[in-house]
């Protein structure tokens, strides 16, 4: 049975981020995600959760300075104490939130850049910021992104992935298996499921529609089966609803855009 929580950094735009909250747990989510806290007082998100009966299941990482550009750190060599400030800052968030998941951007790899260095710092990175992690019972997650929609992000197929936690060598370090980013990256997203799921190592999947980008009942993706192979292959965590609605800023327009849930919502009341 999927868990899906929702993205409150792309759903419900025509409210202030505060609001959010309140209108996932009218339209039946129990759980919650959004990019990054840091802008808001951590004291007053963990009141938003509790009122609203909602769980805290992932955030980002400081990725750097996003307004210039910057998508992550972990790649970057020169900039490990930044790195580690930003790890520190988001376990202090974590342990407030209860949240068990912290999604690490990798970084864009800048034009001419030795991919050698890249990954090394990448490595050692990710090593000292999950033992840093470790401690609190906090998983940090990598995440491969498009080009398309990223240029140069160091980090953008799966098996990659599941490479890098291998040569981390950190069992707190896992997988973000986004199915909107691979589907534009490799598709064949039935296998790839098939293939890294039964590892364990695959810790949050998110969903959005290809290639727009909106409701997963709107394009190229046949989620109802996904969401079914998931079952089957045992897959037990959240299913993040990382989309831009359809009727962008309307009022109650992702509201209106959650018909694509209802098979699962009268599942869950029987």
């Amino acid at each position: 049975m999927p868990r899906f929580a929702a993205n409150l950094s792309m759903l419900y735009p025509e409210m202030d981020f505060p609001d959010r909250f309140a209108a996932a747990a009218r339209d039946g989510f129990s759980g919650v995600e959004y990019l990054f806290p840091y802008a808001h007082d951590a004291g007053r998100l963990a009141d938003s959760l509790r009122r609203h009966g909602l769980q805290q299941v992932l955030f980002n990482a400081p990725p750097g300075d996003w307004e210039a550009g910057e998508r992550g750190l972990a790649c970057l060599p020169g900039r490990e104490a930044e790195f580690d400030e930003g790890i520190a800052q988001a376990i202090g968030y974590a342990l407030v939130l209860e949240c068990q998941r912290i999604h690490v951007m990798a970084g864009t790899v800048p034009a001419g850049a030795d991919a050698e260095a890249a990954r090394a710092t990448y490595l050692d990175n990710l090593r000292r910021a999950a033992d840093q992690a470790a401690p609190h019972g906090i998983d940090l997650l990598l995440e491969p992104i498009n080009h398309r929609d990223m240029p140069r992000f160091f980090l953008n197929r799966q098996a990659q992935a599941h490479a890098l936690v291998e040569d981390i060598g950190r069992p707190n370090v896992k997988v973000q298996m986004d199915l909107y980013h691979c589907q534009i990256t490799e598709g064949d997203l039935a296998m790839r499921l098939r293939q890294h799921v039964p590892t364990g190592r695959v810790a949050h999947v998110q969903i959005a529609g290809v290639p727009e980008r909106h409701e997963p009942d709107v394009g190229e993706v046949h989620y109802p089966y996904l969401f079914d192979l998931l079952d089957r292959l045992g897959y037990s965590g959240w299913i993040g609803c990382e989309y831009r609605p359809a009727r962008g800023m309307a009022v109650g327009g992702t509201t209106a855009g959650l018909d694509w849930m209802a098979p699962w919502r009268r599942h869950t009341a029987a």
